[in-house]
């Protein structure tokens, strides 16, 4: 009896793998002879998942996002202010430095082998940066895309000061200080945090 594949978990597999092999060769030195040899697949196999390395890097995009929402929920559960959310979005930086070094590694080598433009105009990555702007106004309670922004650039700023070397940032401090920075420019009947059904909405 012919194996049975679930072809969306298999593609997800791949994608999982293929994080590590971005992070250890860079988006511009690997090919994708070569992911397909680190995967232990044929590269015929990779092309029917994948129809060129920019096509996986940005199903790889997709696939993180959804999964940093996920993981992000969980280590959110129970924070009742806005203050609580913040420290425990340092703590969630903290526990998980590594991989947020390494995407942003990742991240900067694939931007440095792109067309600026075409890269504003992508329509990948212009869904997964409003799904990351979605999920932090629900998380704050706001309707504020700005402020969303805003605290979405800081977060990316921490993680490329530890990326450049920077040892005396310490992600909670730095996000317990931005806690109380919101709670003090929030309008006090709109500085709470939603509910987790919303967050996942």
């Amino acid at each position: 009896m012919p194996k049975i594949v679930d072809h969306e978990q298999y593609r997800k597999e791949l994608l999982d793998k293929c994080f590590d092999l971005f992070a250890q060769k860079g988006y511009g030195s690997i090919t994708m002879r070569q992911i397909a040899e680190g995967l232990g697949v044929s590269t015929g196999t990779l092309y029917h998942y994948f129809p060129s390395k920019q096509a996986l890097f940005e199903q790889l995009a997709q696939e993180i996002c959804e999964q940093d929402l996920s993981v992000a929920l969980v280590e959110l559960e129970g924070v009742q202010t806005l203050q609580e959310a913040m420290e425990a979005l340092g703590r969630y930086l903290v526990t998980n430095e590594d991989y947020f070094i390494k995407w942003t590694y990742i991240w900067i080598d694939f931007c440095q082998h792109q067309d600026s433009q075409e890269m504003l105009n992508n329509s990948v990555f212009k869904r997964t940066n409003q799904r990351y702007q979605q999920a932090t106004c629900e998380f704050l309670g706001i309707q504020d895309a700005v402020l969303a922004s805003f605290v979405l650039t800081f977060v990316n700023g921490l993680i490329l000061e530890k990326l450049w070397g920077n040892q005396t940032i310490d992600f909670i401090e730095q996000c317990t200080l931005l806690g109380k920075m919101l709670t003090a420019y929030l309008p006090q009947d709109t500085a709470g945090v939603v509910s987790q059904t919303d967050f996942q909405s």
